[in-house]
């Protein structure tokens, strides 16, 4: 199904889908939600599988940690492959299960609560109410186990752990925050969707949308008990995400990896796929590599890098993003992406402070949430600019 083949709302969310695709100047465009970003090996080469046979060769990150295959030419084929695999588990609600998870939770020394039990059990909890499906494409859930990492990512309903046995709930990002137990985060979040769906009736896509969203959706959840320890604190988030190691509290080393522009090749993703059981997809456009062992972190740094996949700290493709552009957006006024390219590559090029996102024109697609570098497209050249949206795709 097309999303052109909608009709009759006055507020389209064209978000795509495994199933309502788009149809971009490349072809049909997929998006597969990937909640908590995790992947098993045997999914992601099946990913890169269909990217290879079925569409352009390219496995794009996007914002919200999920994962869109272009130029697709059987779209029914390649979402059928996707149920096979275990990523379609819902053909009524496949575009609302939108959660981002903190990618060590439960593996980092300062994760206080292991939230990769939550994810799935949210997951559950959406599929399994019909009337939840009614919720747009865009609505976004997060899980963050109290680094903040996920925080800057402009949730729509955020659990935020500040101690082990707690923390709070943000809606629409208003802090400081409604106090929750770990046992009671996902019946709320569930609760708060419900009473989205209702509020909205249809014409708003995220909870600002609504005059006074977030209150209104507080008047309908019950208080749980006292305010958790450590509630008060609210970390701010993260900035610009770079590629290097990360010890495991049990002896064990996560490597993650920058992704250059958010496009991995199907060569890429299965060698991807070979070097770990699992890779979790991050917002942020890289990928972590959780559970190898010291020894085995060099001589899979070393196949990634061979790939063109970046292991080491101090890129300055860290945090670069860029839209599709020219040929595959027909709205594009520039070849972005080979732009972005270029300027990275120039000799001495780091990282900056804060993300940079190039766009071929003012709708800037793919745009991460926060305080990002906007390089601009126009008839004449790009326009830079730096300030604060909260929309990711």
């Amino acid at each position: 199904m097309d999303i052109n083949d909608f009709s009759g709302q006055a507020r389209l969310d064209a978000c795509p889908g495994a199933l309502q695709v788009h149809t971009a100047a490349d072809g049909a465009l997929a998006r597969v939600r990937i909640p908590g970003g995790a992947l098993t090996s045997a999914q992601l080469r099946e990913l890169a599988d269909c990217a290879a046979t079925l569409g352009s060769g390219v496995i794009e990150l996007t914002s919200r940690a999920n994962v869109q295959v272009r130029g697709l030419r059987a779209p029914s084929e390649f979402a059928a492959r996707m149920a096979a695999a275990g990523l379609l588990p819902s053909e009524t609600h496949e575009r609302v299960r939108n959660i981002l998870a903190s990618p060590l939770a439960g593996r980092a020394p300062s994760s206080l609560v292991d939230v990769r039990p939550l994810v799935a059990a949210l997951d559950r909890g959406l599929c399994a109410a019909p009337e939840l499906a009614a919720l747009s494409g865009r609505f976004l859930f997060a899980l963050d186990d109290g680094t903040g990492d996920v925080l800057s990512c402009g949730a729509d309903v955020a659990f935020l752990a500040t101690s082990p046995s707690g923390g709070v709930l943000l809606l629409g990002g208003v802090r400081p925050g409604l106090p929750v137990g770990v046992a009671d985060v996902v019946p709320l979040m569930l609760v708060a969707a419900r009473a989205f769906v209702e509020l909205s009736d249809g014409t708003a896509w995220r909870v600002t949308d609504l005059p006074d969203g977030p209150a209104l959706l507080a008047a309908h959840l019950p208080h749980t008990g006292p305010t958790p320890e450590g509630a008060g604190t609210v970390p701010q988030g993260v900035g610009v995400r770079d590629a290097g190691t990360v010890e495991q509290r049990d002896g064990r080393v996560a490597l993650e990896v920058v992704v250059p522009l958010g496009r991995l090749t199907a060569d890429q993703a299965a060698v991807l796929a070979d070097a770990a059981p699992e890779a979790r997809v991050t917002p942020w456009r890289t990928v972590v590599l959780p559970d190898l062992t010291p020894d085995d972190v060099q001589p899979v740094a070393d196949r990634l890098a061979e790939a063109g996949l970046v292991t080491v700290p101090g890129t300055p493709w860290a945090g670069l993003t860029a839209c599709t552009g020219r040929p595959g957006c027909a709205k594009s006024l520039a070849d972005v992406q080979l732009d972005a390219r270029s300027w990275a590559e120039q000799p001495g090029q780091e990282p900056g402070d804060r993300p940079v996102h190039w766009a071929g024109c003012e709708r800037r697609c793919g745009r991460p949430a926060g305080e990002v570098v906007d390089v601009v497209a126009t008839p004449t050249g790009y326009r830079v600019a730096g300030r604060t949206e909260e929309e990711g795709a």
